[in-house]
């Protein structure tokens, strides 16, 4: 009973927040665009590693896009609800750049060039194919123009 509460309960706490949030401009940047930024520079910082074979650096710089750090709550709902029916596309893009960093993670770790730029190119390939579908989109809705999100 205790359960069923506690679930109806966040489920009415999240409609009123997806009924607030999700069309209000942000006024400052989300985190997520810092996220996305952070994680573009650790992308270059990887090309770089790659090219110089310091796979020590494109170890620890690929660890940290495949545990990059989430939005806060809030502002979690309001992405997620503006997402709505696409939900399963964008979590699977998610979990694709996940597992493509940790693939070059793994190649980095062993050393094996071959399998680093294999999986650094499915890793941009993700992240590419996510920003295609998702980065205009979110940036007209969050911040009311096309160039908001790079």
């Amino acid at each position: 009973m205790k359960n069923t509460r506690n679930s109806v309960l966040s489920l009415i706490v999240l409609s009123c927040l997806t009924f607030v949030a999700p069309n209000v401009h942000a006024a400052e940047p989300l985190a997520l665009q810092k996220i996305m930024k952070d994680m573009g520079k650790s992308m270059q910082d990887i090309t770089d590693g790659i090219s110089r074979e310091d796979w020590e650096m494109v170890e620890a710089t690929s660890a940290l896009i495949a545990d990059h750090p989430e939005p806060p709550l809030f502002e979690k709902v309001r992405i997620l609800s503006f997402v709505g029916s696409n939900m399963s596309k964008y979590k699977a893009y998610n979990a694709e750049i996940h597992n493509h960093a940790q693939g070059v993670v793994k190649a980095a770790k062993a050393g094996d060039g071959t399998s680093a730029v294999l999986s650094f190119r499915n890793l941009q390939t993700s992240c590419y194919n996510c920003h295609n579908d998702f980065r205009k989109p979110f940036s007209e809705h969050f911040y009311g123009k096309k160039d908001a999100v790079q």
